[in-house]
């Protein structure tokens, strides 16, 4: 299809993003549609005798490329560019999408051409990667549904439908109601406490609303994390805090914006889609071929991990109660929820003399990405450079960047988008936009990917300082993104991060680890004044506190594993009633003791909500993969962080191979030997 009159369509690795406008949204994706279906029926109609795996199983995995291609662009737009009519436009097509995305696995004369090849003797002599795709594609079909009977299928369809629908609108209520607010601030004794970093992008946040003068200033704090979460962590008037923290309370639970419902509704046909497919809950029906296997065996790591940080929690929860206590001349008490960040960072700054903000000046975002861009060339033998040539993209602040292999070999171009937008979505992620394949000639074509983010935004004409947790979410994503683009998988569908997703967080979280050694932030975090690296005092600060508040971080996560899969194992708990009373009742002990109890954050918990599957029933996995990077690292660690064969190990062994492999086989093919729970626990200082 001509890509001047169907933009969304074009085979262009760098698409011109000008030309992809919400007007031209129905029309590439019907006529996409309309393509993919015409190849799934090409394959519907192989005759028996004549199925061969190049004409079924093959043809498969090409059918609907240009649809994927279209749809994966409009898809990254609504994350960030969001628009009325950019809304609209996807709104009407993600029916249509799903309804053809739904109905692969449940049709029957699809699934019938598949079945003809699978009980030939040819498909018994497959080996190697066709092998993999063979048996992971009989296994997605069997899960999705193909043999169930056509009144089953026929409501799983719809069930599919409405959750799309339902998980679009939650994803809509969380960004509409993290933009809807706005505090203004003209009395800047209000501020006290506050880095100035912080007051000084509040200022520039102000500005650009047209609030306040040079002489009479303002400063503007809203929803997004860079802005509310210095005040929460630093702002002396408890007013303040009070304020910010009970409307981030409210993301996704007040007015029109509620998510309440919405949640129960989800978790209704999730359960109902698990039933049909004949799995007791959701979490089994997700994670029957992931390296948990089920829901409760996700719970039963989840609550292992929790019996052992419980005692170290609850130690560090009434230290810093006491400290309040001391500090305050008050009798210890419990805290309310608004303080506790506040006063945590009181306590670490009295125990270690070490506050977050004394870093900033040495990680200017440019700094910090090319220092990680020379550790990922060293360690993986990789060139990354500046893309030469137009850049076209969705926003002027986006870079793209050129990716080879040090013998030359261009391996994929990513773009990268850290600063925040009111039209682009909260948190950090990296998403593949194309996935390259072998060619005739031997060669390979390229992969694309992007990486985005909602860093601290350069301010007073300084650069963008960033924090050290920032900095880690950089390289995190990072770690992603080299997962999509060092792929060598032949075929497409198991490529880069199309793995199980309990084995998903291992590349992204082990690249962490470069953010917190010497000699690896010698090679990026450098004043942005002077050009000094960090000072030996104050980077041995910055390690004695690394473990501070260790078990209390661990156990937030835990708490949000534990609730996630609590909601997908026993969801009918959840149908009606106190749904925060529930939820606290089910995670209890996982929770600090307050004073007043805060809303859950499950109204705006997208990892869950915002898509028909995402991290549904699967945010434990964050933990999971911890246990794995924390012990992959430990080879680095004896062998040498930038060690080029231990490097080139990890990159053979886990990025390059994507979903060819079992991940249990293929962390084993890096280690030597199965994962060591005590390494995560070492790491945090709890073993």
């Amino acid at each position: 299809m001509n890509s001047n009159t169907h933009p969304f369509h074009s085979p262009a690795k760098l698409v011109d993003w000008s030309t992809l406008t919400p007007d031209k949204i129905a029309a590439d994706i019907e006529a996409a549609l309309a393509e993919a279906q015409a190849e799934i029926d090409a394959i519907c109609a192989v005759a028996p005798e004549e199925a061969t795996f190049e004409n079924t199983f093959l043809a498969l995995e090409s059918a609907g490329e240009t649809l994927s291609r279209a749809w994966g662009r409009v898809d990254h737009l609504t994350s960030v560019k969001d628009s009325e009519a950019l809304r609209e436009a996807h709104r009407a097509m993600l029916p249509k999408v799903t309804e053809y995305s739904s109905r692969i696995p449940l049709n029957a004369a699809l699934w019938s051409a598949l079945k003809s090849f699978a009980e030939k003797p040819e498909a018994a002599q497959l080996t190697g990667i066709q092998k993999r795709y063979f048996d992971e594609t009989l296994a997605d079909f069997k899960q999705a549904g193909a043999d169930l009977p056509q009144e089953k299928k026929t409501r799983l369809e719809a069930l599919n439908q409405e959750l799309a629908q339902k998980t679009k609108s939650f994803s809509d209520n969380v960004l509409d109601s993290t933009n809807a607010y706005e505090l203004l601030i003209d009395d800047e004794s209000r501020l006290a406490g506050l880095p100035d970093s912080a007051k000084a992008a509040a200022r520039q946040s102000a500005k650009s609303k047209g609030h306040g003068t040079d002489e009479k200033p303002v400063w503007r704090f809203t929803l997004q994390a860079p802005s509310f979460f210095p005040v929460l962590k630093y702002a002396d008037d408890a007013e303040l805090r009070k304020t910010i923290h009970q409307e981030a309370a409210k993301i996704g639970f007040k007015d029109k914006w509620d998510n309440t419902e919405l949640i129960r509704e989800i978790l209704k046909l999730r359960q109902e889609k698990a039933e049909l497919l004949g799995k007791k809950n959701f979490a089994d029906q997700v994670l029957q071929r992931r390296m948990a296997k089920s829901g409760d065996s996700a719970l039963s790591f989840t609550d292992d991990l929790y019996r052992k940080c419980k005692e170290a929690f609850e130690a560090e929860f009434d230290e810093l109660e006491a400290f309040v206590a001391e500090k305050t001349g008050q009798a210890k008490d419990h805290l309310e929820p608004w303080d506790v960040s506040y006063w945590s960072e009181k306590l670490r700054l009295e125990k270690y003399d070490f506050d977050d903000e004394a870093l900033r000046p040495y990680f200017p975002i440019d700094g910090v990405l090319d220092g990680m861009f020379r550790i990922a060339e060293r360690i993986f033998g990789l060139r990354i450079q500046n893309h030469e040539g137009p850049e076209n993209s969705w926003h002027p602040d986006v870079k793209l960047y050129d990716l080879y292999d040090a013998g030359g070999e261009l391996l994929g171009y990513f773009y990268a988008d850290w600063h925040p937008r009111e039209e682009k979505r909260g948190g950090a992620w990296m998403n593949y936009l194309d996935t390259g394949a072998p060619q005739a000639d031997g060669s390979r074509s390229p992969h694309v990917g992007l990486i985005t983010g909602n860093m601290t935004e350069p301010v007073d004409g300084k650069p963008a300082l960033l924090l050290h947790n920032e900095v880690e979410t950089v390289f995190h994503e990072f770690g992603h993104l080299l997962h999509h683009l060092l792929g060598q998988v032949d075929i497409k569908s198991l490529n880069g991060v199309n793995v199980a997703w309990d084995f998903v967080e291992l590349p992204s979280q082990i690249m962490e680890n470069w953010c917190w050694n010497r000699e690896s932030l010698n090679q990026f975090a450098r004043h942005y004044e002077t050009g000094e690296p960090i000072p030996q005092d104050l980077f041995d600060k910055m390690v004695a506190a690394r473990n501070f508040q260790s078990a209390s971080f661990t156990m937030r996560q835990l708490s949000l594993g534990k609730m996630d899969l609590e909601l997908h194992v026993n969801p009918e708990n959840y149908y009606e009633g106190d749904l925060d009373g529930k939820i606290r009742e089910a995670i209890s002990g996982y929770l600090a003791k307050l004073k007043t109890t805060p809303k859950s954050m499950v109204r705006r918990f997208g990892h869950l909500f915002s898509s028909p599957v995402g991290y549904a029933a699967g945010y434990y996995s964050y933990k999971w993969a911890e246990v794995l990077d924390a012990d992959a690292f430990t080879r680095f660690e004896k062998e040498g962080i930038f060690n080029e064969e231990t490097g080139r190990a990890f990159r053979d062994c886990i990025l390059s191979k994507g979903n060819s492999e079992d991940p249990a086989k293929l962390f084993k093919d890096f280690m030597g030997r199965d994962p060591d729970p005590q390494a995560l626990l070492a790491r945090c200082g709890l073993a």
